[in-house]
């Protein structure tokens, strides 16, 4: 009975000291990649509606699809409404980058990717490292992201 308490305290310390899944990211990168085949497949308006939609099929714990247009306005939050329709193309995160714009811009000049800041956990209420996955479709760039512990 303890060496299974101890294995169970092991287990326990292995699996919180680990960083973001790898998992977490792929989940996060799959989302978005079905999120740009909803697009697609049923157009601008109705996507955004289901993007936004408290009950929405586009959120799965804490990963959920945001969309901005390139000009930086928020079409889409998943995690928060009311920044939809303001331009955060000027917001910074807690060390002054300018994230929307990062993102924005890596988007238009690769197609997609990985940027890096904080934000705060809509879980926690924390700031914290967040990695966000991004894809450009024709005017849009729609994302999902993780925190990382």
């Amino acid at each position: 009975m303890r060496f299974l308490s101890t294995l169970a305290l092991v287990f326990a310390a292995l699996t919180t000291s680990l960083p973001a899944s790898a998992d977490t990211a792929e989940e996060a990168t799959a989302m978005v990649k079905r999120a740009v085949k909803y697009i697609k497949e049923n157009g601008k308006d109705k996507a955004l509606a289901e993007f936004n939609s408290p009950s929405g099929s586009f959120k799965k714990g804490d990963l959920y699809i945001f969309v901005t247009n390139v000009q930086g306005r928020m079409l889409a939050n998943g995690a928060n409404a009311k920044l939809i329709d303001k331009n955060l193309i000027d917001l910074k995160d807690a060390d002054g980058k300018l994230f929307v714009k990062e993102y924005i811009d890596l988007a238009g000049a690769k197609g997609g990717g990985w940027s890096d800041y904080k934000w705060v956990n809509p879980t926690t209420k924390a700031i914290e490292l967040k990695s966000t996955y991004v894809e450009k479709v024709d005017d849009l760039v729609i994302g999902c992201g993780i925190y990382k512990k």
